[in-house]
């Protein structure tokens, strides 16, 4: 189902076909770090909340051509807080919009949900995607993200 579809993107649910392309795109946006196993990230995902898990593909001009998967936004609400993680934007298709329509969508599903409110954590030295964020009407919530791995990907 099309969440979200624009001349040039559509956003839409994650699809098993789309896994390597997916782990490719978080590798080159450096979101992928040894500690997480991206496939082992995505199976988790497609066991709660699959419907959440989104991708942005390219509109092809030739409609039989593939469509590429130019982002990602795995999104969730655990009854208290909705969260946005692993958004990323293919190099070549940032400055479109794409990560803002992401983060509308992710809002409107999660107000669908009944979320209050919508959490994310980027990296502290990530300042360009902070301001981005800032942009989107995002500001730190002065809390410090405390986190214990219960299972390891590394091994």
């Amino acid at each position: 189902m099309t969440r979200v579809e624009t001349a040039a993107h559509r956003i839409r649910a994650f699809e098993r076909a789309d896994t390597e392309a997916v782990v490719a795109l978080w590798r080159a946006a450096g979101l992928v770090v040894p500690w997480n196993d991206p496939y082992r990230d995505i199976e988790r995902k497609l066991t709660v909340q699959p419907d959440l898990f989104l991708v942005a593909v390219a509109v092809p001009a030739d409609a039989a051509a593939p469509a590429p998967v130019v982002g990602t936004a795995m999104v969730g609400y655990d009854g208290h807080r909705g969260w946005v993680n692993y958004l990323a934007v293919d190099a070549a298709h940032r400055g479109g919009g794409i990560g803002a329509r992401f983060m509308a969508e992710a809002e409107r599903l999660l107000v669908e949900r009944g979320c209050p409110k919508l959490n994310l954590q980027v990296r502290s030295t990530n300042t360009a995607v902070i301001d981005w964020y800032r942009s989107l009407g995002y500001e730190p919530d002065h809390a410090v993200g405390l986190g214990k791995r219960l299972i390891p990907d590394a091994e």
